[in-house]
């Protein structure tokens, strides 16, 4: 008898949390994706401010020439060689 009323919670409780979550797990969800879609909109507002050029405005960056590394002499020999048919 024990065991019948011990199943019986069990299924009472497990059937609870399924309501529960029925009702609750929607609206948990949809609070997430509103505020994910708001951080977006937000990150996009200061991407828009911080990029205030004009459409079709180029901008380039100078970057100063790299020195070679190495040193010729230490690279080795370079050897021609003709291809035999």
């Amino acid at each position: 008898m024990a065991f019948i009323k011990y199943f019986l919670i069990i299924l009472l409780i497990l059937y609870i949390i399924r309501v529960i979550l029925r009702v609750v797990f929607p609206i948990v969800i949809k609070n997430m994706f509103s505020k994910v879609q708001q951080q977006a909109a937000n990150n996009a507002q200061q991407t828009k401010r911080q990029n205030s050029e004009p459409d079709g405005s180029i901008s380039i960056d100078y970057m100063p020439p790299q020195p070679k590394s190495g040193n010729a002499d230490k690279l080795g020999d370079f050897v021609d060689y003709e291809e035999i048919k």
